[in-house]
């Protein structure tokens, strides 16, 4: 319906180009009514679609090469580190076979961060790609220490996730510890009420859910059930020091 009204404005402005231009316009807009009405939005739509086990595996391997290089060497506890969680993800003989990928994957000189992560926001939920920075971000700590090139790195792989500064910083506040460690990971600030405390934990919850993070791959679904566990045990944190039943 919508077409055809758009198609008459269009002719009557600019006559029959515009009519052309109007419909196209109008087609797009009816498309957009009905895949709302389907799911929600377009934009789900757009992020849920298909992206094959490999390409994931691949992608996710070329960011984690990133970060591995990021401080300008190769650590070898970092390696261990993505070995072990494939390891304990896949079984021995899929990691094997992952991991033989992984460092022809590292060998490269130039991988575009932008272009993988485009990638991938363009076929995965919101939730996935926060598992996806939880993950690297525990890459950079597993040598003891998440440098600052590696900070930037993450930041700068957050910013073509299109993650939000909130959610990044809650991430971070779970490998970079603080004072105020527990009130970073709920997003809220330490001056905050108890009922907003409360409030924050729930919102929290919701978001990183596992059942949220919709992907094949085993590894992501775990880094939700740890993030998962991050959260509440920094409510049961602030709880304790409240005095919060």
């Amino acid at each position: 319906m919508i077409k055809w009204i758009a198609a008459f404005l269009g002719y009557f402005l600019f006559r029959f180009p515009g009519a052309v231009l109007g419909f196209i316009v109008g087609t797009f807009l009816d498309n957009f009514g009905s895949s709302g009405k389907r799911s929600g939005s377009i934009f789900q739509n757009v992020t849920q679609q298909t992206v094959s086990p490999a390409d994931f595996e691949l992608n996710l391997l070329s960011l984690c090469s990133i970060i591995i290089k990021a401080d300008g060497q190769v650590n070898q506890r970092e390696l261990d580190y993505v070995r072990q969680y494939f390891l304990s993800t896949y079984g021995k003989e899929k990691a094997n076979a992952i991991f033989r990928t992984f460092n022809d994957v590292i060998k490269k000189r130039e991988i575009s961060t932008q272009r993988i992560c485009n990638f991938m926001v363009q076929r995965t939920r919101y939730e996935v790609r926060l598992q996806m920075l939880h993950f690297l971000f525990g890459i950079a700590q597993s040598d003891g220490n998440v440098s600052k090139a590696e900070v930037e790195k993450l930041k700068e792989i957050a910013g073509y996730f299109r993650v939000g500064r909130h959610d990044f910083e809650s991430i971070m506040a779970m490998f970079i510890k603080s004072a105020d460690n527990a009130y970073k990971i709920l997003e809220i600030e330490k001056s905050a009420t108890d009922e907003e405390v409360k409030k924050a934990y729930r919102n929290m919850a919701k978001k990183y859910h596992p059942d949220r993070v919709v992907t094949e791959n085993e590894a992501i679904r775990n880094g939700a059930e740890e993030k998962f566990k991050e959260v509440q045990k920094a409510y049961e944190t602030i709880q304790r020091e409240r005095g919060l039943s």
